[in-house]
């Protein structure tokens, strides 16, 4: 269970991350499933809409004859009854609307083969008919009605019946009735084609798409009207193109044998539906994909900030450490140097180089803590002054010489070939910086006590090179050794007490010089740290508004005391 509990407090970023990517994937996941219902149902639907408006299209064409005839051929069965038909002419005389070719009665009272008389509209009187298509058609629709006054009367029946079997006389009847229920007369109406062709279909398609349609779907709807033949009577359309054909419908009541479609000039509802899923879908992943980045960049953040935070912690239980061994060397030679235990000269200048040493030790290790709150608030100066890089690397060697002595070290020192020009640098920054790399050659030694200075002129650079046989650093590592609070992660290095701050200082001294700092190590075989410095360096501006005003004041600072070591 304490492991448990120790994995979740050591992975606590990542749990919370898997805690926001689980839910996330699974909402995407039913998200994708809905999507794929709403492309199923969104094609359906929009069926169902080009249905729904062939529908409604037909219905107003039925509403309208059906209103004409209910209007125009409601004739009284007393007039028939009586012979009074003339009165149904002056009657229609002043109800003639438009959609109709002909209006006609059939008088069943006078003759059971019935009397047939059209609507003449110039006389307004009904007349008999010459013998013509027109007039077989009227009793050819007509016949029907006569059988049905044999028996007991009509006791079911279509207020309208429609006959359409001659295509070109459409016809509307409206069977009239006596008490008895039977059919004394009918009234009826022969269609205008060309007014329904013309007029009616495109007023009454044109007035129903917008109820079903918005104004930029119509314009991507083409809708079309065949007649009985299949020739395209209303609208344009290659017919090559029949497979993008949406939806087909008759007409209800008039007119059945003709058809209504709506063809797409876009897409097909598929389509329609198929790129409004990818749409959709494509959208919704680059919204997750966002989220889970900026999730990801957030945690990140946090595990950065909880790391640094760790290092720091570190960092300060290590200085602590750092701080306390040289205090604790410099105040047990002094109580030595007090109860006169340095009997001889020779002790006492022993006790005196081990304090010096441990000071100058304990002020190196504050010198650091110090340059590195200045980097940190970017503070730090650099004063740039010609100087002798082989006089400063000597320099920085004898405060290394008790300590190389106590710890059994040899310090090899591999001066240049020739006299060396005078490079313009921060003497003491360069100072710290061999210094450190000294510091951790010594520390990271491993069993072997030889490390190596060397000081060479190549190419335009000064090149200062410091080599030991230690433990050496991995490849994968090398990269971050020179980040803030960066240890390596051995378990032999951590054996060794460390800040993590001396590499980090030291590039960010060099990068100042224009230089750089490059490393070459193998595990078990060992390092080599390479200070590459220009001999002529191109300083910024602060640098160089800083040289002229320096440059007096570091001989004076060089006589009255040694250069600080990095």
């Amino acid at each position: 269970m304490k492991r448990i509990i120790a994995f979740l407090k050591k992975h606590t970023l990542w749990m919370g991350f898997l805690g926001v990517l689980i839910p996330l994937l699974l909402l995407l996941g039913l998200q994708f499933v809905w999507l794929s219902r709403l492309e199923r149902v969104s094609a359906i639907a929009h069926k169902a809409t080009l249905h729904n408006y062939l529908e409604a299209v037909g219905t107003e064409i039925k509403y309208f004859y059906r209103a004409t005839a209910e209007g125009v051929l409601n004739i009284p069965a007393s007039l028939f009854q009586q012979g009074r038909l003339e009165k149904v002419g002056s009657q229609w005389k002043q109800k003639l609307v438009p959609g109709v070719q002909r209006l006609f009665l059939v008088d069943f009272t006078r003759d059971s083969t019935g009397n047939f008389l059209v609507f003449e509209e110039e006389s307004h009187t009904l007349i008999t008919p010459p013998a013509s298509e027109e007039s077989m058609a009227i009793i050819i629709a007509s016949l029907p009605w006569q059988f049905l006054n044999y028996g007991d009367g009509l006791t079911e029946y279509e207020t309208l019946a429609v006959d359409e079997r001659n295509p070109q006389f459409r016809i509307i009847l409206k069977p009239i009735l006596d008490d008895g229920s039977f059919v004394v007369g009918i009234a009826g109406m022969i269609l205008d084609q060309e007014y329904f062709r013309e007029k009616l279909l495109p007023a009454t398609i044109q007035k129903a798409l917008p109820g079903f349609f918005p104004d930029d779907a119509q314009e991507e709807l083409v809708v079309v009207v065949r007649d009985e033949a299949g020739k395209m009577v209303m609208g344009e359309w290659d017919e090559k193109e029949k497979a993008r054909d949406a939806v087909n419908a008759g007409f209800p009541f008039v007119f059945t044998d003709w058809k209504l479609g709506i063809y797409s000039l876009g897409a097909t509802p598929e389509q329609w539906a198929r790129t409004s899923f990818l749409f959709n879908v494509t959208l919704s992943a680059l919204l997750a994909l966002f989220l889970m980045g900026a999730v990801l960049l957030a945690f990140r953040s946090a595990n950065r900030a909880m790391r640094l935070s760790e290092m720091k912690s570190d960092f300060v239980s290590n200085v602590s450490h750092e701080l306390r061994t040289p205090l604790a060397s410099i105040r047990v030679f002094a109580e030595l140097l007090k109860l006169g235990r340095a009997t001889t000269p020779e002790k006492t200048r022993e006790y005196g180089e081990f304090i010096e040493g441990e000071s100058h030790r304990l002020s190196r290790l504050i010198d650091n803590i110090l340059d590195f709150s200045r980097i940190e608030t970017e503070q730090k100066s650099y004063h740039f002054v010609p100087a002798d890089l082989s006089e400063i690397v000597s320099s920085v060697l004898q405060t290394f010489e008790v300590r190389s002595k106590q710890s059994g070290f040899r310090i090899r020192y591999r001066g240049p070939d020739k006299p060396l020009p005078r490079v313009e640098v921060d003497p003491d920054a360069i100072a710290q910086a061999v210094h450190n790399l000294l510091d951790n050659a010594l520390k990271y030694s491993g069993g072997s006590r030889e490390v190596e200075v060397r000081i060479t002129e190549k190419d335009d650079s000064v090149v200062i090179s410091v080599l030991d046989q230690g433990i050496g650093i991995a490849s994968e590592e090398q990269k971050k050794i020179f980040e803030r609070f960066h240890r390596v992660g051995s378990s032999l290095v951590h054996d060794v007490k460390g800040n993590g701050l001396g590499l980090s200082i030291v590039h960010h001294i060099i990068r100042a010089h224009q230089g750089m700092v490059r490393v070459e190590s193998e595990p078990g075989k060992g390092s080599c740290f390479s200070i590459h410095l220009p001999l002529d360096p191109k300083p910024g501006k602060k640098e160089a508004e800083n040289r002229d005003r320096d440059s007096r004041q570091w001989d004076n600072r060089r006589s009255g005391r040694n250069v600080r070591a990095g």
